[in-house]
């Protein structure tokens, strides 16, 4: 059977409310966000998507205009702004990237002062960041008190963590400043590996934010491509440490204690491709067991060995998935006892934020 690529996966209200957006219908995503209330992680995650779907269209704008008082309406303008003003920055379009930027953020900022609580504002303010590589703007080149960092959005994220804790689109898109910032690529690796292991050595055991470092090494692997000088051996490096172990965190402390339905389908491609290079081949055939039948771009485009060819990375994809499903069939005598200590082992409670000492700084807005 084919894999299905909807960005959607296993959230069926959500895939029908896709569906509706792009039919110029937004009723579905008003009811969907009604719905959610204030689950804030599955609001961020939804709200991301619903984004990307009616940034072509004006289908939010009409929303808008016919229930101007709707906070729900309010804040997808910011979203589908925010999404604007980075496709913009993406295709340099100078000449009206900025005039995007700036109804984005004002569009962000206004919802921000309608609902105090709701972290999506804070997120799509945190999104522009990457628009400005250069830092000229105060709040985008904060100094964080943990030494290793640079100067960054540390205000904004802080705004974010203080709604909700550990948000994962809120740390993806600082990963996405430390790359779009205008020093050399090497030096943004460097502050997105630094990064990406600080926070998995505080994030609770629960939490996505377990996978950064993961996303750390397949970035690295789309750079060296990029560059035209892959590393034959980058693969091997998955078996190293720390590597390894925040893999082997990532299955135990996340995946197997988080939400499912809170898992977001990226996250659980990369988690699969993690653990099948390092030949964890029953815990990979978990993750694709609990993916379905649906599919993801990534990682499997950035780390083929033809990223360009006509597949798009499918045979990998495809190939990783025959192999850690057959292994399970072969090797299912694994015992419980087993299982259970690992899952002691590597997904032990941690405090769930960073001290005072380490804290990113207030924003500044």
């Amino acid at each position: 059977m084919r894999p299905l690529y909807n960005p959607a996966g296993l959230d069926d209200d959500l895939r029908v409310a896709l569906v509706e957006l792009q039919a110029g219908r937004w009723k579905a995503a008003q009811n969907l966000l009604r719905d959610t209330g204030a689950q804030w992680a599955l609001r961020t995650s939804r709200t991301q998507m619903l984004a990307v779907a009616a940034a072509r269209s004006d289908v939010v704008d009409v929303w808008l205009a016919e229930e101007p008082e709707s906070y729900d309406a309010l804040v997808m303008h910011a979203r589908v702004s925010a999404e604007r003003a980075l496709r913009a920055h993406r295709r340099q379009h100078a000449a009206g990237a900025a005039g995007f930027d700036d109804k984005a953020r004002q569009a962000a900022l206004r919802a921000a002062r309608w609902s105090s609580r709701d972290p999506v504002p804070w997120i799509c303010l945190l999104a522009l960041a990457q628009t400005d590589g250069r830092q000229q703007r105060p709040e985008h080149r904060e100094w964080s008190a943990e030494p290793m960092l640079p100067s960054g959005p540390w205000g904004l994220l802080h705004q974010i963590h203080q709604r909700d804790p550990c948000n994962r689109e809120a740390y993806h898109r600082v990963l996405q400043f430390l790359l779009s910032r205008d020093v050399p690529r090497s030096a943004s690796l460097a502050a997105v590996f630094d990064f990406g292991r600080w926070v998995a050595s505080w994030s609770p055991y629960d939490s996505p934010l377990l996978l950064l470092p993961a996303y750390a090494q397949i970035e690295q692997a789309r750079q060296q491509r990029a560059a035209g000088r892959a590393d034959p051996l980058w693969r091997r490096t998955w078996t190293d440490e720390p590597t390894f172990t925040y893999t082997l965190k990532a299955f135990h402390g996340w995946f197997r204690t988080a939400d499912p339905a809170l898992r977001s389908l990226t996250d659980l491609h990369h988690l699969a491709f993690a653990l099948w290079v390092s030949h964890q081949f029953l815990e990979a055939a978990e993750v694709f067991e609990a993916m379905g039948p649906y599919a993801a771009r990534e990682p499997w485009l950035s780390v083929s060995g033809e990223p360009t060819g006509p597949d798009g990375g499918e045979a990998l994809f495809l190939r990783s998935q025959r192999e850690s499903m057959s292994f399970a069939r072969t090797h299912a005598d694994r015992t419980h006892a087993d299982r259970t200590h690992a899952d002691h082992t590597y997904a032990h409670p941690t405090h769930a934020y960073p001290t005072q000492a380490n804290r990113p700084p207030p924003a500044h807005p």
